[in-house]
């Protein structure tokens, strides 16, 4: 049995360790809102709970986190599809159907929607119809979200590679081999591709070719998605640590120790990086040394990734809540009760909020 129907709490959070640039100011057109993997949107968002806009029902749990572009928000499932629903109303479009669970997060593209399956495959989408433009057959399970630059789409494959595709066609441009799973998302920058795998590294590769550039070792799995900002990489490993490390030449500049593992991916924000844990907490640190300067207690372990706008982190819990809270102090400004573990992790647009809940919805609120 393949390791993710062995471990899928552990495993749930690669979906949202992950993808592209935003098509317009009010797209949030992959899960970390863009190739660097920030979370940030620059937009207005709510910074009180006036009301559920609309839920959605799915078939399965939603682990993936959802994008939308053009009115649309897209997202994927455990009833194995990729489900396209009008922001507004809540009223599904077209869904496509896949061969097996959906934890990948979309990425929005050129007209085009780029998921990964646990049937192995990388699929690519017309984004108004739903029809398929092409797939990629990979050996394993796609759980990693795919990103796309340059028109090339990256994503990891349980089959331990890398992969890099033409965006138009779905041909190999070149992988990339580690030596074990690779669940997270890549984050794009100045030409280099950043990802970790379950060999414990962090690797950076060059975008263009696939060449190695450093590879920077943990202690455990690594499967936090990398975020990158000013010219540093952070990213958390199972081996409980929050890592900073230089773009260029791959050498640490600090670390942070939580109580557990880290599977949330971070978020960077003014001088801040925030970012789950397995200890129930959400941290706040200085990017500059790694000190804390807030932590927030949840009851159950933080596998969402943070998200950021307008002066307000949200992130989900596996105590079921969606969390607001203040950027600055990490006092909550309002939390939202789903009827699952909230994995999914949130994503912003003027005034609303995104996410998706293990109850089967996927929720909008104001």
């Amino acid at each position: 049995m393949r390791a993710l129907k062995l471990f899928p709490l552990l495993l749930a959070v690669i979906m949202l360790t992950e993808c592209t640039k935003f098509s317009s100011q009010n797209d949030w057109v992959t899960f970390r809102g863009n190739n660097e993997h920030t979370g940030y949107y620059s937009g207005n968002a709510p910074q009180q709970l006036t009301e559920i806009l609309w839920k959605f029902k799915t078939e399965g749990p939603v682990e993936s986190s959802p994008s939308f572009s053009d009115g649309i928000v897209y997202f994927g499932s455990q009833d194995n599809y990729l489900h396209a629903v009008d922001t507004k109303t809540g009223q599904e479009i077209w869904n496509f159907k896949t061969d097996d669970n959906v934890f990948s997060s979309p990425a929005v593209s050129d007209g085009m929607v780029f998921i990964g399956s646990d049937d192995n495959y990388l699929y690519a989408v017309d984004a108004k119809t739903g029809q398929e433009k092409w797939k990629f057959k990979t050996d394993d399970n796609v759980s990693s979200c795919p990103a796309v630059s340059d028109g090339i789409v990256y994503f990891g494959s349980q089959d331990k590679y890398l992969y890099a595709l033409d965006a138009n066609n779905g041909q190999e441009i070149w992988r990339f081999k580690t030596e074990w799973f690779v669940f997270t998302s890549p984050a794009i920058s100045d030409g280099i591709v950043y990802f970790g795998s379950d060999d414990k590294y962090l690797y950076a590769v060059d975008a263009k070719t696939g060449q190695e550039k450093w590879k920077f070792k943990t202690d455990d799995f690594i499967r936090s998605s990398p975020a990158v900002s000013d010219e540093t990489v952070f990213f958390g490993s199972y081996d409980k640590y929050l890592h900073a490390i230089n773009a260029k030449s791959g050498q640490e500049i600090w670390k942070f120790q939580t109580q557990d593992a880290i599977f949330s991916s971070p978020a960077v924000s003014d001088g801040m990086v925030y970012f789950g844990s397995q200890d129930n907490y959400l941290y706040a640190l200085d990017i500059k040394n790694g000190e804390e300067k807030w932590k927030f207690k949840t009851r159950g372990p933080v596998l969402s990734s943070p998200s950021i706008s307008d002066g307000i982190v949200f992130f989900g819990s596996d105590d079921n809540y969606l969390y607001a809270l203040n950027a600055k102090t990490g006092h909550e400004k309002w939390k939202l009760k789903s009827e699952g573990s909230v994995l999914s992790s949130p994503a912003v647009s003027d005034e609303m909020v995104f996410f998706g809940s293990n109850d089967n919805y996927l929720y909008t609120v104001n």
